[in-house]
């Protein structure tokens, strides 16, 4: 498509849409958005599921997929390390473009949130420790089986799980789509190589700051000279208690980041609000994201709770570029239109959140119908 075409396009809309700072265009490195509240993917991975929810020149971001066969813990979950995962991503890439979205590829490794029948050859989990999650865990909306003790990497063995992020990547890219953000929050393996809670390692990889950072930082340069910064996002959550993943000094460890990944000029940095400590719900909390914002270079986007309100507000306030929306989008396909209008949304059901079927809690969220819109003035 042209850029005159699309910059008219962008011009049009924020006449109309000027009332609510959420809906206004923006300028995400080399990718024009037509909105700021974007799809942050739980898990979809169905055709109809992420074309349903693509708009012309809206952000999409897909449900978390395996960089290889150590990196899964959940049942149903993609990948991305095979030429057969790439070749099945590749419809699905098509329709969202088709669409006009732009999509990008959240690239992840479980770490110790896994157990042994995840596993190759039933092998234990591999960490940045040795240190089990506690068995009673359940994450949210799963009642998975037991996590397994993990097996703590050896320092040779990091640079091998760098390259397998980079690899991802690749394929990401090779599937069609437009980027990739890599997964480091949530007590996951970035994750547990962060969090001084999790991280007991007393090599270059462990201890101080800098050195618990140090694998993160290496995934990023490997992904941005492999794919390029203008494509590669991450998203970090330091101030989140998921999966046993907790840190001493979470402000410290979030602008630690945030000013390092200003270096590698990375397209974005998406962090979860310090409200959602727990995964099932907010709390209150003393901390903010704004000092990772002033640090941070590029598109801030923030995610965690965010209503139409709240959402709406963080942007008129400078507090963030973009905003992530999940349980909500999930349930309203067409949530852009809906809060363009102030119009009533569905509810989500949290148990289908999870379910192998492809239309169950995925595409069977109705729409919204006009006729029934009352449009404020």
């Amino acid at each position: 498509m042209e850029s005159k075409s699309e910059e008219q396009y962008l011009h049009d809309h924020s006449a109309t849409a000027t009332a609510i700072s959420l809906l206004t265009p923006y300028k995400m490195g080399k990718f024009n958005l037509y909105h700021r509240g974007h799809l942050l993917a739980m898990c979809l991975s169905h055709t109809p599921s992420y074309s349903q929810r693509a708009s012309k020149w809206g952000l999409l971001i897909a449900e978390a997929t395996g960089i290889s066969d150590t990196s899964l813990g959940f049942p149903n979950v993609p990948g991305i390390w095979t030429k057969e995962q790439v070749e099945a991503w590749k419809p699905i890439v098509d329709a969202v473009h088709a669409k006009g979205g732009i999509f990008f590829c959240q690239i992840w490794h479980m770490g110790r949130s896994s157990n042994t029948d995840f596993q190759p050859k039933g092998h234990a989990p591999i960490s940045s420790t040795d240190k089990p999650i506690s068995p009673q865990l359940k994450s949210d909306a799963i009642d998975l089986p037991k996590f397994s003790p993990p097996r703590r990497l050896r320092t040779d063995e990091i640079p091998h799980i760098v390259d397998d992020f980079r690899l991802a990547a690749k394929n990401a890219i090779e599937a069609g789509f437009d980027g990739v953000e890599i997964h480091g929050a949530h007590g996951y393996l970035i994750d547990q190589f962060l969090k001084d809670q999790v991280n007991d390692r007393t090599d270059r990889y462990g201890g101080s700051l800098e050195n618990r950072c140090r694998f993160a930082l290496e995934v990023v340069e490997a992904v941005v000279n492999e794919i390029g910064a203008d494509r590669v996002g991450i998203r970090l959550s330091p101030f989140a208690d998921y999966n046993e993943a907790a840190d001493s000094n979470p402000e410290a460890l979030g602008l630690y980041l945030a000013k390092a990944l200003s270096k590698y000029e990375v397209v974005y940095c998406h962090m979860v609000e310090p409200r959602m400590k727990e995964p099932l719900g907010m709390g209150e909390t003393p901390y903010s994201l704004l000092p990772m914002r002033k640090a941070f270079k590029g598109t801030f986007i923030v995610a965690g709770g965010y209503d139409r309100e709240d959402g709406n507000k963080a942007v008129a306030e400078n507090r963030a570029d973009l905003v992530a929306y999940g349980r909500l989008f999930l349930a309203n396909p067409d949530l852009p239109r809906r809060f363009e209008l102030n119009a009533p949304l569905n509810k989500y059901n949290r148990a289908t959140f999870y379910t192998p079927d492809p239309v169950i809690g995925y595409t069977d969220y109705p729409f919204l119908d006009d006729s029934l819109i009352r449009t404020e003035n």
